[in-house]
């Protein structure tokens, strides 16, 4: 089952599905843990960050975290707060950061839903829930068209603009006068999704993670006040291709272990680091229990016009008039496994946010699923990239929902 941790977000009452130790028959689409938006969510952190900076239009939405003049986010893309709590070996510094004897004052945040990197880098940027900005998942259907979008890879192109219409948190900060940044891999340099999500003020480029460490601590103190932004993906590419239990993935969290640690000891004064991820992710068996196959499934698929998502996060599209009838079989066949709503019923629970935006009512799907058990629904035919992964992320258990919110201070 799926691996659990005790936070505030997760209350002792919380529905035993919640916690993957069992689950009736079928699970409500009320009984799913939300993630916490407006209090403690990724959403959250950037205009925390800008209104303890002066930035306008902006308030504390995590109030305990206290102002500094210059503020830097490290995401490592998909290190959760239980990878960091159950590897204290690979990450002794990450760990000394944790909410523990030794003093650290770390602690996990919801990633929002999805839990994937295309929407969680949204949420990020913009401050917003993604029924707001719009990226609802890795693929989503785009209704002016029909056709599947991949918001990650921004396939097939759609302008940028439109699809996410809202000012980034670093775009309104640069404004305002703060110094803002951001250092990453000289690849997203321009790509739609940096556009839409991480723009504003100075992108730079460096391949290495040292680089991006030096460079990260020097943009900071070029402002008496600063805004900057820094990434680090292959520990999400490790898991995604080898698994969290793997040798490669722990090296890669031994090697991002020592860039936060080389990062921190480089603070200019009046400086806060934050680190977090964008998701967890779990290991998924290779088995037929463990991995449903859409295009191998008659019973799923009947009625099913388009499937979007990820494995563990499903938009289901119905073909014009099978809306009820897909929502019932989907329910009876994967209810015990899978928080299984329509779209109303998804909205209306608040998984997307508070509210969702006219724009992004037809980006959901008509039926969605959320995996609440160590499983996942593969498409071997049209996604044999993503149906052979090991690690996998989306839903709302914690062990892909709560992610880090890590903080060292100069």
């Amino acid at each position: 089952m799926v691996q659990s941790t005790h936070s505030d977000f997760w209350p002792d009452d919380a529905p035993a599905s919640a916690w993957g130790n069992g689950h009736p028959a079928p699970l409500a689409p009320e009984s799913a843990p939300v993630p916490e938006y407006g209090r403690g969510s990724l959403a959250d952190l950037l205009p925390t960050l800008a209104a303890g900076q002066g930035v306008p239009g902006f308030e504390a939405r995590i109030p305990e975290l206290t102002p500094a003049d210059r503020n830097c986010v490290f995401l490592i893309d998909g290190l959760g707060w239980e990878q960091i709590r159950t590897h204290p070996d690979e990450a002794p510094y990450l760990n000394s950061l944790l909410v523990t004897s030794r003093g650290g004052t770390g602690r996990p945040i919801t990633a929002g839903f999805p839990a994937t990197t295309a929407t969680s880098l949204a949420s990020v940027g913009t401050g917003l829930a993604p029924g707001s900005h719009g990226l609802p998942g890795y693929t989503a259907r785009n209704p002016e068209t029909g056709e599947l979008m991949n918001q990650l890879r921004w396939k097939p192109w759609t302008p940028p603009q439109v699809w996410q219409p809202y000012p980034t948190v670093f775009r309104l900060a640069d404004e305002a006068g703060v110094h803002t940044a951001q250092v990453s891999s000289p690849t997203f340099a321009q790509t739609p999704l940096t556009k839409v999500a991480l723009s504003g003020g100075t992108f730079h480029g460096r391949l290495s993670g040292e680089e991006r460490m030096d460079l990260a601590a020097s943009q900071l103190a070029a402002g008496d006040r600063s805004l900057v932004y820094t990434y680090y993906s292959e520990v999400d590419g490790k898991g995604h291709r080898f698994g969290v239990d793997s040798d490669a993935w722990r090296g890669q969290l031994m090697y991002v272990d020592r860039l936060v640690q080389r990062l921190a000891e480089q603070l200019p004064p009046r400086a806060a680091l934050y680190v977090t991820a964008d998701h967890g992710m779990i290991d998924i068996p290779f088995d037929e229990e463990s991995r449903i196959d859409f295009d191998e499934d008659w019973e799923l698929s009947a009625g099913v016009a388009l499937l979007g998502g990820e494995g563990r996060a499903r938009h289901v599209y119905a073909v014009p008039g099978a809306e009820r009838d897909v929502l019932a079989v989907w329910r009876e066949v994967l209810g015990d496994r899978f928080w299984i709503a329509g779209r109303d019923e998804a909205v209306a629970a608040g998984w997307f946010g508070e509210r969702v935006d006219d724009r992004v009512y037809g980006r959901i799907g008509d039926v969605v699923a959320a995996a609440c058990d160590d499983v996942v629904i593969t498409a071997s035919v049209n996604e044999p990239h993503e149906s052979a992964m090991v690690g996998m992320h989306g839903s709302m258990t914690p062990v892909e929902q709560l992610v880090p919110l890590l903080e060292v201070r100069s």
